[in-house]
């Protein structure tokens, strides 16, 4: 056999998967040329004005297929976050608004169903992370600490009130952040 038909023979044929150059992508900013109006998102939005888009999501959610079926969601265990996010992405998606004014809408939105699962009692998760609201939380050492060192002005009339509120008989129920600044000065 000739070298040429071994090389023939080796290389895979054209058009099939094996056969496809891993660098021939397209150059960065090559979606700019080409005319995106075939998508709506590639047009302008129906809506750019968050109030209006707003409106029109919490209307939608009134009604009553679409309020049974997000009760249902929520109590499958899909977070508000999840649902709104969804939501966000498909008015995207479908041309009625921009993602920023998307997300100025979230956090009302998200109020909104919370409230709506509040009155039927249905129990929800805010966020799909299920520790949100504890990850990365500050304890009230540290925070005495930094603002002592910081502010020294704020400790000093947080540290007078604590001892005003001591000499007027006032017992701490528990371990609050108010109390904790004086567990901190008796450990030194």
């Amino acid at each position: 056999m000739m070298m040429e038909d071994m090389n023939e023979e080796m290389q895979p044929m054209r058009g099939t998967v094996e056969a496809k150059d891993e660098f021939a992508v397209a150059p960065p900013g090559h979606s700019l040329t080409i005319d995106n109006t075939r998508w709506s998102w590639g047009n302008p939005p129906q809506d750019v004005d968050p109030e209006i888009v707003l409106t029109k999501a919490i209307s939608s959610l009134k009604k009553q297929k679409t309020r049974d079926e997000m009760m249902k969601l929520l109590l499958g265990g899909v977070s508000v976050e999840t649902m709104v996010e969804g939501y966000i992405l498909q008015g995207f998606h479908d041309g009625k608004f921009t993602p920023d004014v998307g997300l100025l809408i979230k956090p009302p939105l998200a109020t909104v169903i919370a409230h709506m699962a509040e009155e039927e009692g249905i129990p929800y998760r805010m966020f799909e992370n299920k520790n949100a609201g504890e990850e990365d939380v500050m304890d009230d050492k540290t925070f005495f600490k930094m603002i002592k060192t910081n502010n020294p002005r704020m400790f000093e009339f947080i540290r007078e009130n604590v001892n005003e509120s001591i000499r007027e008989g006032n017992k701490p129920l528990e371990e609050n952040f108010l109390n904790a600044e004086l567990n901190t000065e008796e450990d030194k």
